[in-house]
């Protein structure tokens, strides 16, 4: 048996809702960026899904195209040509017009005789699931929501590609159909058995289609002839139609299912039904106490099935990047326990090698939302995730190494359930495997941050407080070290109190500078990754605009000023270090942040001052921590602003906290900062922004999330305190830094 391959693949969705396409390679920079090739040849592998899509061609002629592949063969990487990716041809044609199978055909032969090199091809990707999300679901166009329309979509993509290949075979005698289709499995109770038998028969009835296999005793003729695909379509179709070369499987964490009637134990979104019964459908994972199947399993039935090469077509994990990284190490493994009974796998893929948009929403819409692949394509260059090591390692026959992957993924742990009759939600799992990632701080605001962010994500910490180290002492750091042994290292301590600082400055330069600076020399000296986090009080806000991380820190108080003199020392102790800035956090577990106090203060039908004149980014403590822990294990380095998305004034923070808690937004009171009676100056625009390409959730998205929070982690309200003015945001702070205004 041949070598595994590693693939890649971009994602190229381009569909069609109305009269709007949604173009995922417009949006992630790729159809500009022919260096993208060369990123991708340096991961290793040996084949690339490429788009060589209908829309584009038609819109904007074979000039990109032309690049592309010219650019891929130098670079000897195979092209997997796609010529539609869940979308439905350019305007004058869809998945219901009876010349689309024709059309597509006359495209196909167009582009085989234009790279007659080319020997793999996908005319059309996933056909089933772009049927349902086209003629069932309604989502995509033709809007369909019935079985007819669903059925003639599926029947169209499916001559549709049997006709395409044999135009391109036309051409290129040795052409390989590469067919990909998502691959699921669906449970469900006694009762809904019946839905999920037809569910688990139609999962496969595109490739049974493709293969030939569609006959009269074929369990699906009935429904096919009954809702509008005759007798002698089917026949043509099998007249033309060649199996598939290779059996390319789409399996996402979300593609195993469960049925079940009774509603009332599942989330409303789930509830829907068959027009017969009703049932909530939900995602395996989060319902099925056996779990999910697996890449192993998924790839053996359709060997089984078909006895024809298979693969995995798409290996992507929206998450964190630790789960990430298990998912496509956990996929490698299926196909390499597959490949031992005797399934010839020919291949895993890694997809989304540049992210995807707006798949959390099906891409009905442009709402900005954006999972990371093995780059993230943010900012002013596509930046390599910890992937692309994976990637890299995969590609040689190596199983990665990562201290994340001394945990199991969250799908094979006991507190994935969320949902069903007798699911009982538990808490994360203590992870004691390999060595920990050491947290400095255990006392505050951020320590304890990272502490659940660590525990939710099923990395082995240690979170030490003061009294177990000292970072200012090089030898406790010393012995700190040597004894844990930790992969990185994340300071979360520092002095917090901007006003005191004016009066305390030994102090504070002692926590702030003396004290990361001797963390980052041991670090260095112990070659381990180091976080520390900076402020935005390190400028002036005299450019009246967002900061962003080349902009030269220029403080106007104590605090800022040992904040920049940290900076600049320990990345010159510690070039790999990362320094974090970020700017007026909030989060759950803090009943002393700004948010919560306003909230608190408006409880009472009290009034809250709050500045009306200075601007800052607020930023939702659980993003700040996942955003830094996915830096970290990308090995990211260097000055990095991980703020929220949205500049406001403190008083528009109010505003809009106490609103959307359901308090009287009233009784905030603006009041400029120079009225507030604070010590130490303060920029009045210290906002932030990232050149560098993080982005946080949007500000709505965070404040509603940590709304819920808060009500599920603390279920009582602050007591205010009006007493106390010292954070130069509002009112209700305890003077001593847990406001998170004071960093």
């Amino acid at each position: 048996m041949k070598p595994l391959e590693l693939w890649g693949g971009v994602e190229c969705t381009v569909n069609r809702v109305h009269d709007r396409y949604h173009d995922q390679i417009r949006r992630n920079g790729h159809y500009g960026r022919l260096e993208d090739l060369v990123r991708f040849a340096s991961l290793g592998l040996k084949a690339l899904r490429q788009p060589l899509l209908w829309e584009h061609v038609e819109e904007r002629g074979w000039e990109q195209t032309d690049r592309w592949f010219a650019r891929l063969r130098d670079l000897g990487i195979r092209p997997i040509a796609t010529l539609l990716h869940h979308g439905s041809g350019p305007r004058h044609t869809s998945l219901v017009d009876e010349q689309f199978p024709q059309k597509l055909a006359a495209f196909a032969r167009r582009a085989a005789e234009r790279y007659p090199w080319v020997t793999d091809w996908t005319p059309v990707n996933e056909p089933l699931t772009t049927a349902r999300f086209s003629g069932l679901y309604g989502f995509w166009y033709p809007h369909g929501k019935d079985d007819q329309t669903f059925l003639r979509c599926l029947y169209g993509e499916c001559l549709g590609t049997a006709l395409a290949m044999r135009e391109i075979r036309a051409v290129q005698p040795r052409a390989r159909l590469v067919q990909t289709e998502d691959m699921g499995e669906t449970f469900a109770t006694p009762k809904l058995a019946y839905q999920a038998r037809l569910e688990n028969q139609r999962r496969w009835l595109s490739l049974d289609l493709l293969a030939g296999t569609v006959e009269p005793e074929h369990p699906l003729w009935g429904m096919l002839t009954s809702h509008g695909i005759r007798d002698e379509e089917l026949h043509e179709l099998a007249a033309v139609t060649t199996a598939p070369d290779v059996v390319a499987l789409n399996y996402y964490l979300t593609s195993d299912r469960v049925l079940d009637e009774r509603m009332e134990h599942y989330p409303r979104w789930s509830h829907g039904g068959n027009g017969k019964d009703s049932y909530a459908d939900v995602e395996a994972v989060r319902a099925r106490k056996e779990g999910i199947v697996g890449h192993r399993e998924v790839l053996l039935r359709a060997w089984n099935r078909y006895r024809r090469p298979v693969a995995l077509g798409e290996v992507h994990l929206g998450c964190t990047r630790d789960e990430q990284l298990r998912w496509v190490v956990e996929a490698y493994r299926g196909c390499l326990s597959a490949r031992e009974v005797g399934a010839e796998v020919e291949a895993m893929t890694m997809w989304s090698l540049l992210g995807a948009f707006d798949w959390n929403r099906l891409v009905v819409e442009e709402q900005g939302f954006y999972e990371p692949g093995v780059y993230d394509i943010r900012g002013p260059e596509p930046r390599e995730t910890a992937l692309a090591q994976a990637a890299r390692d995969l590609s040689k026959g190596h199983i990665p190494e990562h201290p994340v992957l001394s945990a199991d993924g969250f799908w094979r742990r006991r507190d994935r359930l969320f949902w069903g009759p007798g699911i009982v939600p538990s808490r994360p799992h203590v992870i004691r495997k390999g060595p920990p990632l050491a947290v400095i701080g255990a006392t505050g605001t951020l320590g304890q941050a990272f502490a659940r962010a660590c525990a939710a994500r099923a990395l082995h910490v240690r979170v030490l407080s003061r009294r177990e180290v000292d970072i200012a002492v090089p030898d406790a750091v010393e012995a700190a070290l040597s004894s844990l042994n930790p992969w990185a290292v994340i300071n979360a301590a520092g002095y917090v109190r901007v006003d005191d600082a004016e009066i305390d400055e030994e102090r504070c330069a002692r926590e702030n500078a003396v004290g990361p600076l001797t963390l980052a020399e041991a670090c260095a000296d112990h070659g381990i990754p180091l976080v520390t986090f900076s402020s935005d009080l390190v400028f002036d806000g005299e450019k009246g605009a967002p900061y962003v991380e080349s902009d030269r820190p220029s403080p106007l108080n104590v605090y800022g000023d040992t904040k920049a003199f940290a900076e600049s020392r320990v990345l010159a102790a510690h070039p790999q270090a990362m320094v974090v800035r970020t700017s007026a956090f909030f989060g759950p577990w803090d009943e002393w942040n700004f948010v919560a106090a306003a909230i608190a203060q408006t409880d009472g039908m009290r009034r809250f001052r709050a500045a009306s004149d200075a601007v800052v980014t607020p930023t939702y403590v659980p993003d700040l921590v996942d955003a830094c822990l996915d830096l970290l294990i990308d090995g990211a380095f260097g000055i990095w602003h991980v703020a929220g998305p949205s500049a406001m004034t403190w008083e528009e923070l109010a505003r809009r906290a106490v609103e959307a808690a359901g308090n009287d937004p009233r009784l905030i009171e603006g009041v400029p900062t120079s009225g507030l009676g604070l010590r130490a100056a303060r920029p009045l625009h210290s906002a932030l922004a990232s050149e560098r390409g993080v982005r946080l959730p949007l500000f709505e998205d965070a404040l509603s999330r940590y709304l819920e929070a808060r009500e599920r982690y603390s279920g009582q309200r602050l007591a205010a305190n009006g007493s106390r003015t010292v954070c130069g945001g509002g009112d209700a702070c305890p003077g001593d830094g847990r406001c998170g205004v004071h960093r």
